[in-house]
C-alpha cells in the first residue's frame, strides 16, 4: 500500500505542475541539486511522479560545486540509483565569494554566479527546463525579505522564463511547507549532504525563516494566507502610482 504522506505531496506537486504548465511532453529538465533536502527531495518526487503521468519528460541533475568539500559521491549514488543523469559542475564561486570579494553579505553574490553557472551548464547540455527545489516557505521568506529590506511586495514566480538563456525555471514545490518537504525526506530517507558554506544559518534568510516560524505559532493559518494572497494578488487594493513621483515635490508641505 503507498505511503498516504506520499501520495498526497505527490498530489501537490502534480496540481502545481498542472496549473502553471510547468512541464510539457518532451521537456528536457535539469533539477538543481544542492545536496540538501528541499532539491534532493524534488528530483525524488520528479523522479517518481514521470512514471505516475502521460507526459513524457527526462531529467538531468546538475550540482554547481563552489570549490569547497562536500560528498558529492552520495548524489551521484542518488542519481545512478534512479537511472538520472548527473553533472558535478565545478567552479571557483566559493573562493570568489569569500576571498577575492569578502562580501559582507555574500549570498546575492553567490545566489547570482551559481545561477548563471546552473543556467550555462543546463543549455550546453540541451535542456530547456530548469527545476529547483524552492517551497512555500521559501516564497514567503523571500516576500519578507523584499518588504523589510527593500520596501517593496516581491516575491518569486513558480514560472519565469528567462530570456538570456532561452530556459524556463520552475518550481514544482511551491505549494509544499517546508515542514512538509523535511517530513518527506525524514520518511522516505532520502539522503542529506550538509551544508559547508561559511555563513550557512547566519544569513538574513535565517533571520526570515525565524520570523515566519514565530509568525506560524501565532497564527497557524499564516502559510495558507500567504498561498491565497499570492494566487489572488489585488492590485486595485493597493495604493495606486503616484501622480507625481518628485519625492521632494510629493513631500513639499502645501503653502497657504
Amino acid at each position: 500500500m503507498q505511503d498516504s504522506h506520499l501520495k498526497w505531496v505527490k498530489g501537490k506537486v502534480k496540481r502545481a505542475m498542472t496549473n502553471y504548465g510547468m512541464i510539457v511532453d518532451g521537456d528536457r529538465v535539469a533539477v538543481g541539486l544542492s545536496g540538501g533536502k528541499d532539491s534532493m527531495a524534488l528530483l525524488h518526487l520528479l523522479h517518481l511522479i514521470r512514471r505516475e503521468i502521460p507526459v513524457r519528460y527526462q531529467l538531468h541533475a546538475i550540482f554547481v560545486n563552489p570549490g569547497w568539500p562536500m560528498d558529492v559521491g552520495v548524489m551521484e549514488d542518488f542519481c545512478r540509483r534512479r537511472e538520472i543523469p548527473f553533472t558535478n559542475k565545478l567552479t571557483d564561486i566559493g573562493e570568489v565569494v569569500f576571498k577575492h570579494r569578502n562580501e559582507k553579505n555574500p549570498c546575492a553574490l553567490c545566489a547570482n554566479l551559481r545561477r548563471g553557472a546552473i543556467n550555462n551548464t543546463a543549455r550546453d547540455l540541451g535542456l530547456n527546463k530548469l527545476a529547483l527545489g524552492h517551497h512555500l516557505d521559501d516564497a514567503i521568506e523571500t516576500f519578507f525579505m523584499s518588504l523589510i529590506f527593500t520596501g517593496q511586495f516581491r516575491t518569486f514566480s513558480p514560472v519565469t522564463f528567462m530570456d538570456r538563456s532561452g530556459i524556463t525555471l520552475i518550481r514544482p514545490l511551491i505549494y509544499l511547507p517546508g515542514k512538509t518537504v523535511e517530513t518527506l525526506v525524514q520518511r522516505q530517507e532520502i539522503p542529506v549532504v550538509k551544508s559547508l558554506c561559511p555563513v550557512n544559518g547566519k544569513t538574513k534568510r535565517e533571520e526570515m525563516k525565524q520570523l515566519v516560524s514565530t509568525l506560524s505559532e501565532r497564527y497557524p493559518e499564516l502559510r495558507t494566507r500567504f498561498l491565497t494572497a499570492f494566487q489572488t494578488l489585488d492590485p486595485d487594493n493597493l495604493w495606486p502610482p503616484m501622480v507625481c513621483r518628485n519625492p521632494r515635490e510629493a513631500g513639499a508641505p502645501e503653502r497657504e
